[in-house]
């Protein structure tokens, strides 16, 4: 053979040698040092199935369990895994189309990636539940069920206090460091954003092996790396799971808020807003429509008024600036004025309720009957004291006692979103009177008006504060965690006591004696409780509003804060109902039957009355009553169409109303009348002649107010 053929031949199987080593090689990475296809290879072979734990439980303070754990089911979807699903046969179960069928699986990709599980629907029905459960042979293992604890309410309350819990999305992924994985619930609101660590558990995984069929034929490995899930751990509360329902039931019908704290402790016995909602709307396969109907109705359901309320306190401030001005020196308990019915110490007069003689001829009478030139000049005293250089140093000290006394601050409550009030300080009169002001530029705030906001919470600490004469915990849902670790530290603030200013306990006590003489004799009378000495103030709070573009005075707020008993304070509470005039004659009745049911554990058979009487008067303004009635009865009519119940349909669908009625008993310089009939007629009984037109009103009905051209 030529030499040349011989060196053709070499250079041929060099390269065909070559190219085995290269294969070899390739072969050995991909199949001993690369790990993807061992992972694919083992998704194939291996069922991976999160085992999701049991949230801990949170009880109020008598033993009793005021949300429990349930087991609910998700149909979960892996897009990669959907060749040759039935999907006409799922679609029937699911009572949905194809085009809904396809919305859902590219949400489920974005939202998930194509392969990674996601929720196909969540919270299954128990009749889909049945049917899938039966089926879900014919859809695997593109579709498979999940198990899931979710949460139910059995007391149907303190939806703003406990909170809700929902799926994690891409931000609290990222947020959390993806601590958190696809299809995991945590708290999103209330107590169980707060604890979430503490309620939250760990989560378990089952690994089981599958057949060329894709059906589980046994553990994988023995369990050998399966992982039991850990429930969370309970939580025990000062909540009175009794006196919470009693504060939601008067605050039914209204706008308000009520907080009720032991003051020796901080603990927060009750906390309603109104109008509050059933926490339960907020679970199952219905969460997401309710929570949008929930979010668009006037009354503002989800706003927790308790912590984000912001008020003029009004009159229920002026203690406070009793103690301010004893502790400056410039009054002492004998100091009065003589008023006939005004203030005249600055350009403007300030009017005050009681006109007659004497009222405010010393300090615990002026507290009393609540005496507005007492306490706007005491106020002027407070912050044109000699002992500072001008009126912007005078007032800086004014606010600092405020500050110190909860005012303008966050307090720390164990809740998300608490809202800081307003106390302004010097610059923003700088600026808005170019440096040119005095104490009667701002003295309404010597009366709980002007530039001051508070939240009824800040107000009922107020009260723990005058109750245990210059201290106080921060208020807080929890008393303690079961099985708490050396670790945990979540409760640490709330041990912390704050004492608050150097006030002496003898001027706690002329104040206190003034706010007994409140309820004893003064303006505070209707909170009367035999055998029991209560410390209180009313509060009449002006209110404006925006009103058809126009700034408009409306009803004034109602407030009342109190504790009892005096001598040995148990009970804190502050109570403002929005737009229903003087503080005794709404919000000082709910705060004393919170009283009398939470210290005698019961109530007088001559009360029970004055229960219902307060829980079905209806005090909202009639612009915001309309609203919720009008997008009531858009929701009617949607569901009315989706059930395709004519007769559902034609009922929600409502008669013209009859002619307002107005309340003859609303003072006639009030702006805003209150409307008495509380929801608009019904027809009765759906006529066969009227069902033919009842889908088109209603979708008319719809566009109108969803502004869609027909």
């Amino acid at each position: 053979m030529p030499v040349f053929n011989q060196s053709r031949q070499t250079v041929i199987r060099l390269i065909i040698l070559a190219t085995f080593v290269i294969l070899i090689v390739r072969l050995f990475i991909l199949q001993i040092l690369s790990p993807q296809y061992q992972i694919q290879a083992i998704d194939n072979a291996v069922d991976r199935k999160i085992i999701y734990p049991d949230r801990g439980i949170i009880f109020d303070r008598n033993g009793k369990a005021i949300l429990e754990n349930t087991l609910t089911h998700d149909l979960m979807i892996l897009p990669t895994q959907l060749k040759g699903i039935d999907t006409i046969g799922l679609c029937g179960i699911m009572g949905i189309d194809t085009a809904e069928f396809k919305q859902r699986l590219v949400a489920a990709i974005i939202k998930n990636g194509r392969y990674r599980p996601s929720v196909f629907e969540a919270s299954l029905s128990m009749d889909k539940f049945v049917k899938l459960q039966e089926n879900i042979y014919r859809f695997e293992p593109g579709f498979y069920l999940q198990d899931r604890p979710i949460r139910s309410y059995p007391y149907k309350a303190a939806a703003h206090l406990l909170g809700y819990i929902g799926e994690v999305d891409s931000s609290i992924l990222k947020r959390t460091n993806y601590f958190y994985q696809i299809g995991d619930y945590m708290g999103l609101s209330g107590i169980e954003r707060f604890y979430e660590p503490v309620l939250m558990g760990t989560r378990g995984v089952r690994y089981q092996i599958k057949d060329n069929k894709n059906r589980i034929v046994g553990s994988f490995e023995n369990g050998l790396y399966d992982t039991t899930a850990q429930a969370g751990r309970n939580l025990r509360t000062y909540i009175d799971m009794d006196i919470q329902v009693m504060a939601e039931k008067f605050m039914q019908n209204k706008l308000g808020a009520v907080v009720a704290i032991e003051p020796k402790t901080g603990g927060i016995i009750a906390m309603a807003s109104g109008p509050t909602y059933d926490p339960n709307l907020l679970t199952g396969s219905q969460r997401r429509r309710n929570f949008s109907w929930l979010l668009t109705d006037t009354a503002r359901p989800l706003f927790n008024r308790a912590i984000k309320g912001q008020y003029p306190p009004g009159s229920t401030i002026k203690p406070t600036q009793a103690l301010i001005a004893l502790d400056e020196g410039v009054i002492t308990p004998r100091y009065g004025i003589g008023c006939n019915g005004a203030y005249y110490g600055c350009r403007r007069p300030i009017k005050c309720t009681e006109k007659w003689s004497g009222h405010a001829a010393n300090l615990r009478l002026a507290i009393a009957h609540s005496c507005n030139s007492f306490f706007s000049n005491v106020y002027r005293l407070a912050v044109d004291n000699p002992a500072y250089k001008n009126v912007d140093e005078g007032y800086a000290h004014w606010k600092n006692y405020m500050n110190s006394f909860g005012f303008g601050v966050r307090l720390g409550v164990d809740l998300p979103s608490e809202d800081d009030g307003l106390i302004v300080d010097t610059s923003f009169y700088n600026k808005l009177y170019n440096n040119s002001w005095n104490s009667c530029t701002n003295v309404f705030l010597g009366i709980g008006q002007g530039e001051m906001q508070a939240t009824p919470l800040q107000m009922a600490n107020m009260m723990c504060i005058i109750a245990n004469k210059g201290y106080y915990y921060t208020p807080h849902f929890v008393d303690s965690i079961d099985g708490k670790g050396a670790g945990d530290s979540i409760l640490n603030p709330f041990h912390v006591r704050h004492e608050v200013t150097h006030i002496p306990d003898s001027i706690y006590e002329i104040v206190q004696l003034g706010m007994q003489d409140v309820i004893e004799n003064g303006t505070g009378r209707v909170a009367r409780i035999p055998g029991i000495s209560i410390a209180g103030k009313t509060g009449t709070a002006e209110n404006y509003g925006i009103i058809n573009g126009k700034r408009e005075k409306l009803e004034d707020h109602s407030w009342f804060v109190c504790f009892a008993p005096r001598e040995n304070p148990k009970i804190a509470i502050a109570v403002i109902v929005e737009n229903a005039g003087f503080g005794a004659t709404w919000a000082g009745p709910i705060a004393a039957l919170m009283m009398e049911k939470y210290l005698n554990d019961t109530l007088r058979t001559e009360r029970l009355a004055e229960v219902e009487r307060i829980a079905e008067k209806e005090i909202i303004l009639p612009v915001v009553k309309q609203k919720r009635m009008r997008l009531d009865s858009i929701r009617r009519v949607r569901l009315a169409l989706e059930m395709g119940d004519s007769s559902a349909l034609h009922n929600a669908i409502p008669a013209a109303p009859d002619k307002p009625e107005i309340d003859p008993n609303i003072r006639k310089d009030k702006t805003i009348p209150v409307i008495k009939n509380s929801t608009l007629p019904l027809r009765d009984t759906p006529k066969p002649a009227d069902k033919k037109n009842d889908s088109i009103k209603a979708v008319a009905i719809l566009r109108k107010d969803e502004g869609t051209e027909s």
